[in-house]
């Protein structure tokens, strides 16, 4: 495979799921722990499910009966999501359930949320507008829920031997993050503090924990994968890297296959209302 080559989204997703898991932050899960404790089952709303990663791991850190009901506007990953959490149970043995709901997520009211005990996503916000974000946390506000947002990136990337191209690379995918698609111009890095500050700005407290991935020897897939789509996004915003990359790329999937590449990937975990 070579460096434009990427995985189809949905693999992706799955081969994401365990280095996302390991990153989220556990404390701000004892935080909500309480919130769900009861006789009826706890109906969660997950924002942007894709295969289900969030859903799966979190049901398993909290007690009691859980309904979750799983949004994204792809039906083929809702469906991938709802066969992923067969078997899924809570901490203590209860049953967990799912359903889905195919749609435009950043179109969501506080009344479209207000059955719900808690509010999640992972991996969502740095997709959103700065329009997007305030629709979102005003739903989510209103509806007066807990909301547990996970993984959300930083820009901020650590690679191991590090290498003089390094920065440069970093600097133009972030740029491609913040680049503006279809007339919606996405927040990338700036994702958290903006979520952050519309939480605030209605009142609400906020906890951020980083939520870092840590990727060595024994994730070289994941490494070399994560590596190709953060070139070839930095190469699709500032194309005069195009030559340069080639051996570097060259050299970056060489060590990765070895087992000799580290990269350290900073993202954000943010917990609003707990």
């Amino acid at each position: 495979m070579t460096v434009e080559e990427t995985l189809p989204f949905a693999d992706w997703l799955r081969l994401r799921e365990p280095a996302d898991a390991a990153a989220r932050a556990e404390d701000l899960v004892d935080v909500i722990r309480p919130r769900l404790v009861g006789d009826a089952p706890a109906l969660i709303h997950d924002l942007g499910s894709g295969t289900g990663s969030m859903c799966r791991w979190l049901a398993a850190w909290l007690p009691g009966p859980q309904h979750w009901v799983l949004h994204d506007r792809d039906a083929d990953l809702l469906a991938r999501a709802a066969e992923g959490m067969a078997g899924v149970t809570a901490a203590d043995g209860a049953p967990v359930t799912v359903s889905t709901r195919c749609g435009d997520l950043t179109r969501l009211t506080a009344a479209d949320l207000a059955d719900g005990a808690l509010v999640t996503a992972s991996a969502l916000l740095d997709m959103l507008t700065a329009e997007e974000v305030e629709r979102v946390v005003g739903a989510c506000a209103d509806a007066g829920r807990p909301t547990l947002f996970a993984i959300s990136v930083t820009g901020r990337v650590r690679l191991t031997p590090a290498d003089p191209l390094d920065p440069t690379i970093e600097a133009a995918f972030n740029d491609h993050q913040r680049r503006t698609v279809d007339g919606r111009r996405l927040l990338g890095p700036d994702a958290v503090a903006a979520t952050a500050a519309a939480f605030a700005r209605r009142g609400v407290p906020v906890r951020e924990r980083p939520s870092p991935w840590r990727l060595g020897p024994d994730q070289a897939d994941l490494t070399a994968e994560w590596f190709r789509g953060w070139l070839g996004a930095a190469c699709e915003q500032r194309p005069e890297l195009a030559g340069p990359a080639r051996a570097y790329a060259q050299r970056r999937l060489a060590d990765a296959a070895a087992g000799r590449l580290g990269v350290l990937v900073e993202h954000r975990d943010l917990l609003a209302g707990g």
